[in-house]
C-alpha cells in the first residue's frame, strides 16, 4: 500500500506540516514579542506606581494630581536606571569583569540600597535654586512647574536612550525647572549665576575626568604593565593601588554617600579615607603575593589582579548614585505631594518613603530592561577596556566628585565617567603616536593604517558632546511647552 493510499500515514504527514507552521509561527512570535518584554513590564510597574499612589492618597483633595506626578516620578526613574547607572556598571563589563547579568544584578542591588538607605531625606523644591521660590508662589503654578519639570527630563533622558547617548540626568532635571520656571514667571526667575556654573560643568566635569583618568593609568603602565617582571611590579604596587580606592571610595562615601546617615566635612571624609586606605594596603600585600601565585608574566596576567576591586569599585559607585542622584526622580514629586497636603511650596521638604521606594524601584526596574544598550556602548564601542583601565576610570570618577565638592562645581558623574573612557583612550592613542615618531620604519605607515590605529570611536564622541550640550536647552523648551498645556487645566 502506498503512503498516498494510506489514511495513516496521510495524517503522519499532515501532522507533521501543522507542526511545522506552528513552529514557524512560534518563532516569528517570540522574535516580534521579544522588544515588547521590556515596555510591557515597565508599563506594569507604573500600574503598581498609580495604584500605591491611590492608596496612599486615598480621597484626599488632588490625590489625582498625586497620582498623575507618581507615574510621571516612576518614569523618570526608570529613564535614570536605564541610562545614568550604564556609567558605573560598563567599564566593569567592558573589561570583561563582570557579566552583563551578574552586573545588571549587582547595580540593581546597590543602586536600591543606596537610595533607600542613604538617599536625601530632604530635597530643595526648586532644584537647588535653579529658579526663585517665590516667583512660583501660587500652589496650582508651582504643581504644574514641577510637573512639567520631571515629564520633559524624563522624555528627555528616554530619547537620549534610544539613540544611546549617556546624558546627565541631573542636568535634565535641572532644565525641565528652568524651562518651566521661565514658562511661569519669565526669565527674571532663573538664578543664572548658578546655570553659569552648570554649563561650565560640561567642559570641567569630563577633562577632569580624562585627565586623572589618564594619570593613573600612565602611573600604571609605567609601574607595571612596562616592566620586565610584571608579575613581581603587581606584589609592589596593586596593594598601593587597591588602598588609595579604598581611601577614595571611604572619602567618597562620607562626603556623598551616607550624608542622609551622617555628615562629614570635607577634612572628617579626608581623614576616614587616610585611616581606611592604610590598613587596607597593608592586608592587601600578602593576599596579592598569594593571587599572583602562578600567574604568567604578561598583562593578561594581570587582569586577575584587578577585577574584584574593579568589581567593589562599580558596586560602590552604584550605591553612591543611588543615594544622591535618586533625587532627581523623587525630588519634584516629593514637592508636588508636599504642596497639595500642606496647600504651599517649601523650600527644602521631606521625602515620604514611599516616594522613595518608587524612585529606588524605578532605578533598578530601568536598569534590568533598558540598561543593557547603554551598558554596552559604555563599556566596548567607545574605546576598547580592560580591566586596568576600567579600573582608572571607575577611580577618577570618585576623585573629581570628592575635588569637585572641595571646589564647590556642580559636576555630573555621567560627564565625569565619560571623560575617564575617553581620557584611557585618547593616552593611549597618544603614547601609540610617540612610540610611531620614535620609530621612524613605523611612522611612514599609510595614513589609512595609522587612522586605523585610532582605538577611540570618534563617531560617538560627536554624538555624546551634541547631547550633552543640548541637553539643558532640550530639557527647558519641552518643559516650557509642557507647562504652557497643563497650565490649561482648570484646577
Amino acid at each position: 500500500m502506498s503512503v498516498h493510499s494510506d489514511p495513516r500515514a496521510r495524517a503522519i504527514k499532515t501532522l507533521d506540516k501543522d507542526l511545522r507552521r506552528i513552529s514557524l509561527m512560534e518563532q516569528a512570535l517570540v522574535f516580534t514579542a521579544r522588544p515588547l518584554v521590556s515596555p510591557g513590564l515597565a508599563l506594569a510597574f507604573l500600574m503598581v506606581v498609580g495604584l500605591a499612589a491611590v492608596a496612599v492618597m486615598g480621597a484626599q483633595p488632588g490625590s489625582f494630581i498625586v497620582v498623575a506626578a507618581a507615574i510621571i516620578g516612576g518614569y523618570m526613574a526608570l529613564n535614570i536606571g536605564a541610562n545614568d547607572v550604564a556609567n558605573n556598571m560598563g567599564p566593569a563589563v567592558g573589561a570583561q569583569a563582570v557579566t552583563l547579568g551578574g552586573a545588571l544584578v549587582i547595580a540593581a542591588i546597590c543602586e536600591t540600597a543606596g537610595a533607600l538607605l542613604a538617599g536625601g531625606d530632604v530635597v530643595g523644591t526648586v532644584s537647588r535654586g535653579i529658579i526663585a521660590p517665590e516667583s512660583v508662589a501660587a500652589p496650582h503654578v508651582f504643581v504644574w512647574a514641577m510637573m512639567a519639570a520631571l515629564l520633559a527630563g524624563a522624555l528627555w533622558i528616554n530619547l537620549a536612550t534610544l539613540v544611546g547617548a549617556p546624558v546627565s540626568t541631573t542636568h535634565s532635571i535641572v532644565g525641565g525647572v528652568m524651562g518651566a520656571g521661565i514658562a511661569a514667571a519669565g526669565f527674571a526667575a532663573v538664578n543664572w549665576p548658578t546655570m553659569g556654573r552648570i554649563a561650565a560643568s560640561w567642559v570641567i566635569s569630563p577633562v577632569m575626568g580624562g585627565i586623572i583618568a589618564a594619570l593613573f593609568l600612565a602611573i600604571i603602565n609605567s609601574r607595571i604593565i612596562y616592566q620586565p617582571d610584571k608579575i613581581a611590579a603587581a606584589r609592589r604596587w596593586v596593594p598601593v593601588l587597591v588602598g588609595v580606592m579604598g581611601g577614595v571610595f571611604a572619602c567618597y562615601m562620607a562626603l556623598k554617600g551616607l550624608s542622609r546617615i551622617v555628615r562629614f566635612d570635607l577634612g572628617q571624609s579626608i581623614l576616614i579615607g587616610i585611616a581606611f586606605g592604610v590598613p587596607l594596603t597593608l592586608l592587601m600585600r600578602p593576599l596579592v603575593r598569594r593571587q599572583s601565585e602562578g600567574l604568567e608574566n604578561r598583562n593578561k596576567s594581570l587582569k586577575v589582579l584587578f577585577s574584584i576591586p574593579l568589581v567593589i569599585a562599580a558596586a560602590l559607585l552604584s550605591f553612591a548614585h543611588g543615594a544622591n542622584d535618586v533625587a532627581n526622580a523623587v525630588g519634584p514629586l516629593a514637592a508636588i505631594v508636599h504642596v497639595i497636603q500642606q496647600g504651599a511650596a517649601a523650600d527644602q521638604v521631606t521625602i515620604p518613603l514611599w516616594v522613595m521606594a518608587i524612585g529606588a524601584l524605578g532605578l533598578s526596574f530601568g536598569l534590568v530592561l533598558f540598561g543593557p544598550k547603554l551598558i554596552r556602548i559604555v563599556g566596548s564601542e567607545i574605546t576598547r577596556l580592560n580591566a586596568m583601565r576600567a579600573w582608572c576610570v571607575a577611580l577618577s570618577a570618585a576623585v573629581v566628585v570628592i575635588v569637585a565638592s572641595w571646589l564647590g562645581l556642580p559636576v555630573s558623574s555621567t560627564h565625569i565617567a565619560i571623560g575617564g573612557i575617553f581620557g584611557v583612550g585618547f593616552y593611549r592613542e597618544w603614547y601609540h603616536e610617540r612610540i610611531l615618531k620614535e620609530n621612524r620604519d613605523l611612522s611612514a605607515l599609510p595614513i589609512e593604517e595609522r587612522t586605523r590605529r585610532k582605538v577611540v570611536r570618534r563617531v560617538h564622541l560627536l554624538t555624546i558632546i551634541a547631547a550633552w550640550v543640548i541637553t539643558v536647552p532640550a530639557a527647558a523648551t519641552l518643559s516650557a511647552m509642557l507647562f504652557l498645556l497643563l497650565n490649561l487645566i482648570p484646577v
